[in-house]
């Protein structure tokens, strides 16, 4: 009996060693990611927005160097279905507290939080658990004014 009770704790543990992180669920039952350097440089070379640089172009090229303390954060001000558009900021640093009026939709490399007063200030809450998900990896987020970068 303390064998098979053994064995089973070590298969469980095993497993539990071995697995893959389970990513983050929506409330609409769709998995929520933060989105690849290849899924933003997909969007941007697809996309009809237009684009304002902070901190320049990102290069998400497979061999650019990049800092891992780095976020790349696009943010827009229309929402169309599950489209993100219009006029959209596309940051690249470090952390900060990004002035964001009028956000209707953001995406970004690394998780954020996102707030409805200006300064990181009033509610927040974080990219990786976005309430109602859009196509190309974007969260709707209306009512966002500001947007905090971590260094982590």
């Amino acid at each position: 009996m303390q064998f098979s009770t053994l064995l089973f704790s070590l298969v469980a543990l095993a497993t539990a060693i071995g697995a893959s992180p389970t990513p983050a669920v929506a409330a609409n039952n769709v998995a929520v990611s933060i989105i690849s350097d290849a899924e933003l440089e997909h969007w941007l070379a697809t996309t009809d927005a237009d684009l304002t640089f902070i901190g320049g172009r990102p290069d998400l090229t497979p061999l650019a160097k990049r800092s891992a303390q780095s976020t790349t954060v696009t943010y827009c001000n229309k929402r169309v279905g599950s489209i993100c558009g219009g006029t959209c900021t596309v940051y690249t640093g470090g952390a900060t507290c990004l002035p964001a009026p009028d956000t209707a939709c953001l995406a970004s490399t690394k998780d954020v939080g996102f707030c409805d007063e200006a300064g990181c200030n009033g509610d927040c809450n974080v990219l990786s658990q976005c309430g109602t998900t859009m196509g190309s990896g974007f969260c709707a987020t209306p009512g966002t004014m500001s947007i905090l970068v971590s260094s982590l």
